[in-house]
């Protein structure tokens, strides 16, 4: 008897000793700053929920989509939050290298332009010929051509200017209209004593352009990993819930990254991009994730248009849903 409670202590010790199940690394690349429409990833961070499911992520701030794609796409990172037209181009040009956007988060993109009312500028004809600031590396300027295709534009004059410049530079008055977020540019304009009835906002969405914009995006290496990008996806998706139904826990999350934030203005900032590019009516009735396959491949046949890409790109080259949850565990408030 005392032989077979010793085996079992020693069992039970052995047991004990074993380390816990091994959590599988990510580097996760945002596309820009801490901020409030970023705050649902931090959110899941500091949660647990990534944790929960097996993942031990790092996460950075980034400098653009199309340097989180090239990020995702080297393998410096496995997974990033990126435009999704930025995959569209980087597919396009390396084939067989495809990184793949696994959950569409902005269903409306923010893309825009925008100038000051005392320019004069009112319609995007009245851009003709002017100074546009922005960086190289802006998704907005990236899709500046399909949008002046559009409305009629032929020329105009880039002015390359970094991100902390680039409203400063409209305000200041050494270019004519800048290109960027609109919860972005617009906030930022406000920060430097704009009123928002002095911005003339002309966001693409507005003059036919149907597209989509940020998602989580997967190397291809990491693709090969089904139950760690399903678990990423789902933690993320736990992010947003708690996020939309509490915007206050989403900026105490990005606050605790860069205690030097404006909470009200990423308060607003991060509403402004809930309102205008997540909870779309198609999210409301079919949840966050997915695209409308007809919508998605009339965007995809745009942008591919707009960068000259040929072959064009293809959707199933760019987008897969295979990795979501089902359709009711998607489903946020409206």
């Amino acid at each position: 008897m005392n032989r077979k409670i010793a085996w079992l202590a020693a069992l039970a010790l052995g047991f004990a000793s074993l380390p816990a199940a091994a959590q599988t690394p990510i580097k996760f690349t945002l596309d820009w700053v801490f901020q409030g429409p970023t705050a649902p990833f931090l959110v899941a961070l500091d949660k647990g929920y990534y944790k929960a499911e097996g993942l031990d992520v790092t996460m950075d701030p980034g400098q653009g989509s199309a340097g989180a794609v090239q990020r995702v796409a080297t393998g410096a990172y496995q997974i990033g939050f990126a435009d999704v037209n930025s995959v569209m181009e980087y597919n396009a040009k390396n084939p067989g290298k495809e990184v793949m956007c696994v959950f569409m988060a902005y269903d409306f993109a923010p893309f825009g332009v925008y100038a000051l009312k005392k320019s004069g500028i009112k319609v995007p004809k009245d851009l003709e010929g002017k100074k546009l600031g922005a960086p190289v590396f802006d998704a907005s300027f990236r899709l500046f051509p399909a949008f002046a295709k559009k409305t009629g534009i032929t020329k105009y004059e880039h002015v390359n200017l970094t991100p902390q410049l680039r409203e400063q530079s409209l305000v200041q008055g050494s270019v004519d209209f800048i290109s960027g977020h609109y919860f972005s540019s617009m906030l930022d304009l406000k920060s430097r004593g704009v009123k928002f009835d002095d911005i003339v906002a002309m966001r693409y969405v507005d003059f036919g352009l149907d597209l989509y914009a940020n998602g989580i995006v997967v190397s291809a290496e990491m693709l090969k990993n089904e139950k760690a990008v399903k678990g990423f996806i789902a933690a993320t998706l736990k992010g947003w819930k708690d996020v939309i139904a509490d915007n206050k826990l989403g900026i105490a999350a990005a606050k605790k990254k860069d205690p030097l934030i404006d909470e009200a203005l990423e308060t607003e900032r991060l509403q402004i991009s809930l309102q205008s590019n997540i909870l779309t009516p198609y999210v409301k009735a079919n949840g966050m994730g997915d695209v409308d396959p007809e919508r998605f491949a009339r965007s995809v046949a745009l942008v591919s248009d707009a960068f000259g890409l040929s072959p064009p790109a293809t959707p199933d080259k760019v987008f897969t849903n295979k990795f979501l949850p089902p359709k009711a565990d998607r489903m946020v408030a409206k």
